[in-house]
């Protein structure tokens, strides 16, 4: 007859749970990486009893270090921005920045009321008009008040988007075309290198002029000023996609190109079944760059252009020149930063779902 240590069993279970728990931890880690949360994780494992010591150095290198980097910064900037004078004035500081943040905020809020109240008015007038019998006279008015910060935040979001889909479009297809053909890859490489290095700023006239005759409205989802942004952003972030979707391609295993003329594939096979899956890691290295790229391409050309967004929000308030018009630049300054990190976050963990690569 045998019997069981009540003892050893309990620290069996206690080492199975904790087991589990480690799993989960390093489960949410690769999450963590995506949303560039890293330092979660030694926390995570310093809570759960894990070399408490050595988390303290991973907690130190990924939260405290950085944490000591930004507040060393914004004292910097508190320090030395009151002796910059410009032609607006000292520079602001971190304080007065703030307080320009909560000044859009409410003035946002504000706005959204007001369009609120006048699209009710609308109804209410076209609701009286149908019960009168005059359903003829129920117009469709267009609110024309001034866009908030977080409108002009969301138009620019959408147009480096759709301009960022369609140079993917583009870029991929001609991408693997220039990868498993060497002579595709002789046409289209000239191409790429003579205009790859051109700036927006020389693309955005001729797109305007384009646009501008052959595309007369400016309503709508697709208005014209959308479609000139768009467009540019298009010319000039396509460039990174195709060159690194080449490359991926023209990168795969010989043996494996092999084993697809063997098993006598057709190209449609041969490219969804090998060439993609293969060529994914460095196809969507290529798109982080590309949106990157994209989203900078997209600021100048609102500026230049004068297309609602971020950057005519920077020319309006540059040419304003009132008091804190400094501060409101230096806000869409850090909102632009923030949104090219959050956008290259949304396509590593795309890439993270779609690929294997561990590539930060």
């Amino acid at each position: 007859m045998t019997t069981t240590d009540p003892d050893f069993a309990a620290a069996e279970e206690r080492e199975a749970r904790r087991a589990r728990l480690f799993t989960k931890i390093n489960t949410a880690d690769k999450w963590f990486q995506v949303l560039g949360l890293a330092w979660m994780t030694p926390i995570l494992k310093a809570v759960a009893g894990d070399n408490p010591q050595a988390q303290v150095k991973e907690i130190w290198r990924l939260l405290a270090v950085p944490l000591i980097a930004i507040l060393a910064f914004l004292l910097l900037w508190g320090t030395l921005a009151p002796k910059v004078q410009t032609s607006l004035g000292a520079v602001p500081g971190p304080a007065q920045v703030w307080a320009e943040v909560v000044n859009l905020h409410e003035d946002a809020q504000a706005k959204a009321a007001k369009r609120e109240k006048f699209e009710a008015m609308l109804a209410k007038r076209n609701e009286k008009l149908i019960a009168a019998g005059r359903a003829d006279e129920v117009k469709t008015v267009a609110y024309t008040g001034a866009p908030s910060y977080y409108q002009q935040i969301w138009t620019s979001i959408r147009t480096v988007f759709f301009g960022f889909l369609i140079a993917t479009a583009v870029a991929v297809p001609l991408g693997i075309a220039a990868g498993l053909s060497p002579t595709a890859n002789a046409a289209i490489n000239p191409l790429v290198q003579i205009f790859k290095p051109v700036s927006p700023l020389a693309w955005l006239p001729i797109v305007t002029m384009i646009v501008s005759a052959v595309y007369a409205t400016n309503d709508g989802l697709f208005s014209k000023s959308f479609l000139i942004s768009a467009i540019t952003v298009t010319l000039c972030s396509l460039w990174p996609t195709l060159i690194n979707t080449a490359l991926g391609v023209a990168s795969i295993d010989k043996d494996l190109v092999n084993v697809s003329k063997v098993l006598k594939m057709n190209t449609w096979t041969k490219i969804t079944r090998l060439v993609l899956p293969s060529a994914l890691p460095l196809i969507f290295t290529g798109l982080r760059l590309s949106l990157g790229v994209g989203w900078m391409v997209l600021i100048a050309a609102e500026m230049l252009a004068q297309n609602p967004g971020l950057g005519k929000f920077v020319w309006d308030e540059f040419q304003n020149g009132s008091s804190s018009s400094l501060a409101k630049i230096m806000v869409a300054v850090f909102t632009i930063g923030i949104i090219g990190f959050l956008l290259d976050r949304v396509m590593f963990a795309l890439q993270s779902l779609f690929t294997f690569t561990n590539n930060r």
